[in-house]
């Protein structure tokens, strides 16, 4: 079995540099199914995630090129298959962010439930009930949900959880509804601040964003767009605690502060 071996009481020092947050990237990725062009993301990871995703948009119809600059281009013209397999599904949730954009472009989708077939409540049910909410009839068919969304209307949206996926994916479909769509209890982290820039960017008009309330009034159509993915925050904190456990002075590029959030706060009070 593969294992980490680590030596403590060591001195850390140098600068590092952050790497783009993951979590960001994956809906801004399924963002591009929204748009009939080219989306060009830069400081992406390379990571598994992020070639499992452009599998997914590859299988759909959409080009999908990285750059060794750290860069994304999807070119999603031709995309033309609203169709999720369970082979690319299963081996990452975040495929699941593809239904609301699918619905949204195409008035259907059949995507897999990142579980299959499971029985009980599901951890996607609040993305479900939300997109019912804007005229989106479901059904759950040999562990496919199967969407006809031809009805797709603006509405009020109350999450009883706070959600970053439903949100993410809920907005996602609002973005080409008609009318407008009010999201309370909305999730306010980075990733969906970043994915609401994104799409402000490309046409939509989303305000609210940074906090539980968010309003889109529904837009014809989105034209493409270049994107910066903000750092990644889990990442950002990590190299904050490896300085303070070892007593060390480190140097960490490509921070956005205003992301940070509670980070410095909590170990300021630590000392």
């Amino acid at each position: 079995m593969d294992y980490f071996e680590i030596n403590g009481l060591k001195k850390l020092n140098g600068l590092v540099e952050v790497s783009g947050a993951k979590n960001a990237v994956l809906p801004l990725m399924a963002a591009a199914i929204l748009n009939r062009g080219n989306i060009k993301i830069s400081n992406v990871p390379t990571l598994s995630d992020s070639i499992t995703m452009s599998k997914l948009l590859e299988e759909m119809g959409a080009k999908v090129q990285f750059s060794s600059n750290n860069s994304v281009s999807v070119d999603s013209s031709n995309l033309n298959k609203p169709f999720a397999p369970y082979d690319l599904v299963k081996t990452m949730r975040a495929s699941f962010y593809v239904l609301g954009p699918l619905i949204a472009r195409f008035g259907e989708a059949k995507v897999s439930l990142p579980g299959g077939c499971a029985w009980g409540p599901r951890p996607v049910d609040f993305h479900l009930d939300g997109l019912k909410a804007l005229g989106v009839k479901i059904s759950i068919e040999n562990g496919y949900v199967v969407a006809d969304g031809r009805s797709l209307k603006g509405s009020k949206i109350h999450f009883p959880k706070i959600s970053v996926g439903a949100t993410g994916n809920v907005l996602m479909a609002a973005i080409l509804a008609k009318g407008t769509t009010v999201i309370t209890n909305a999730a306010a982290e980075p990733e969906i601040q970043q994915l609401c820039q994104m799409l402000n960017q490309m046409g939509a008009n989303i305000s609210g964003i940074g906090s539980n309330l968010l309003i889109i009034e529904g837009v014809k159509t989105l034209t493409g767009t270049n994107h910066d993915v903000l750092p990644d925050m889990i990442e950002i904190g990590s190299w904050i605690g490896l300085a303070a456990m070892t007593r060390s002075e480190l140097t960490i590029k490509n921070v956005r502060w205003e992301y940070l959030g509670q980070i410095p706060d909590i170990f300021k009070k630590l000392g």
